[in-house]
């Protein structure tokens, strides 16, 4: 009863996000994806690379809690998950990219996961901890979660083309609520650490907050340099500044067996959503089209 949320409620409810994204694709989405793999490639080495570098760089920057430097190491570790999906989602941009984006990293930081704890608790804790993810298993949840659902939503589009309109407008109210209920359950009832103060909250939540922004910022603007289309360097922000707490929490506290550490994504998840959604419209808003922006991905 302890993790009902995080081990049944939460991806059932991931599938069904998704299946709903997937009516608004069609296989062209997903096709043009890997034609033209530029801002797939880019968008993961942002996410591998760029935002662990900006995590690190926070972290050795600040007086707090070792253990909450490697909680915030932890985040920047994680791939995005089914809230970055649907933000995109939420914001018209592009969807297909950003599950591509989830799908493909979410199998990648099997390994580097890992590596980062391993790094961050010799860097910050001078301890060592091996950590294991089951390959076999986060494989196939990713796959259940997030292609499956999709394509079951493509044949959905592809059949029955005037039934996915019509879902589109309530969908696009409905599956940000069921999301948010459901996470909610994860991380007060589920992983909610007792332990925790609210000063604690304090202390974290600036750091925090500047993680999720300052990833947001540099996915935009290496989207934006490298001149890729306006909907993928929005798309990129959100896939690169918000990344999935859920799983950070579970590494913290079921696997390092530290609330200290996983305090840090329940203060992330707490706010996240609703930062990188305001980020993601304000860019879009904006719109920030460059002048010549050639036909890449």
């Amino acid at each position: 009863m302890h993790s009902i949320f995080s081990e049944y409620f939460l991806p059932v409810t991931l599938a069904i996000i998704t299946l709903g994204m997937g009516l608004s694709l069609t296989d062209r989405d997903f096709g043009d994806i890997f034609v033209q793999p530029k801002a797939v490639i880019i968008g993961l080495c942002c996410q591998m690379i760029l935002l662990p570098v900006i995590a690190w760089l926070i972290a050795r920057s600040i007086h707090i809690d070792p253990l909450f430097k490697v909680g915030l190491m932890i985040i920047a570790a994680c791939p995005g998950g089914a809230t970055s999906n649907l933000i995109t989602y939420l914001l018209r941009g592009n969807v297909a990219l950003s599950i591509s984006m989830t799908a493909l990293n979410s199998v990648i930081t099997l390994v580097t996961i890992p590596l980062v704890v391993h790094f961050s608790l010799e860097a910050f804790v001078h301890e060592n901890a091996a950590i294991r993810l089951n390959v076999g298993e986060t494989i196939l949840k990713v796959f259940l979660i997030t292609i499956v659902p999709a394509f079951a939503g493509t044949r959905i589009r592809k059949h029955y083309p005037d039934f996915s309109l019509r879902l589109e407008r309530p969908l696009r109210v409905i599956l940000p609520l069921l999301l948010l209920v459901v996470y909610a359950g994860v991380i007060f009832i589920d992983q909610g650490t007792g332990a925790a103060t609210r000063s604690d909250f304090i202390k974290i939540f600036p750091f925090t907050l500047l993680l999720n922004i300052l990833a947001m910022v540099a996915g935009f603007l290496v989207a934006r340099v490298l001149r890729l289309r306006v909907i993928n360097q929005f798309t990129i922000s959100i896939e690169v500044g918000l990344q999935n707490s859920a799983l950070a929490i579970f590494v913290a506290a079921t696997l390092l067996k530290s609330n200290d550490m996983a305090f840090v994504p329940v203060v992330y998840g707490s706010f996240s959503f609703f930062s990188t959604l305001l980020f993601g419209w304000g860019v879009k808003r904006l719109g920030w089209v460059p002048k010549a922006n050639g036909k890449d991905a």
